[in-house]
């Protein structure tokens, strides 16, 4: 095994020309995570235009955030991305356990294969939890890979009590 290499990750927010590589990087997200849920056999990719369409109105909208972290300087001289992390605030029904209505939600954070074990992941996810306390959001939840997990709970991450479920008509 190769030995670990610490870079200083300089997080940025994305900018409409790292649409292509936003792409790339989420379709390497999806594809890691597998299954049926995730890549459902049906789907050729009609996907990524719907995602590129939606990446680039939520570029500019006040509710989502997405950081990145450049790949120059770092194993690839590409010019490509590195990582990057997607959250978005949510604005749900007020209550005792969520006194604003204010809840965090990491969409996705991904690091390219030949970026990992650097420190871009735990940067981009401080970026957005200090995004998510500038917003004053109550909570923030995400689903975590098992390879992302342990990041997740050394960042203060816990088990919710209730089961996550989902359903697709």
């Amino acid at each position: 095994m190769a030995p670990r290499t610490r870079t200083t990750s300089a997080v940025r927010q994305a900018e409409e020309y790292d649409l292509v590589e936003l792409l790339r990087l989420r379709t390497l997200l999806l594809d890691d995570l597998g299954g049926d849920c995730f890549n459902p056999a049906a789907d050729e990719g009609s996907w990524l235009d719907a995602l590129a369409v939606v990446l680039r109105r939520q570029l500019r909208a006040g509710d989502v955030r997405i950081l990145v972290v450049d790949g120059e300087g770092d194993r690839n001289a590409d010019g490509g991305l590195a990582a990057w992390g997607i959250g978005r605030i949510e604005h749900r029904l007020p209550g005792p356990h969520l006194r604003n209505g204010r809840v965090g939600h990491v969409i996705g954070v991904i690091t390219d294969p030949a970026h990992r074990r650097r420190g871009h992941g735990r940067a981009i996810m401080r970026g957005l939890l200090d995004w998510f306390r500038e917003h004053e959001v109550a909570r923030v939840d995400l689903y975590a890979s098992a390879e992302g997990e342990p990041l997740y709970r050394d960042l203060g991450f816990r088990d919710l009590p209730d089961p996550a479920l989902y359903w697709r008509p």
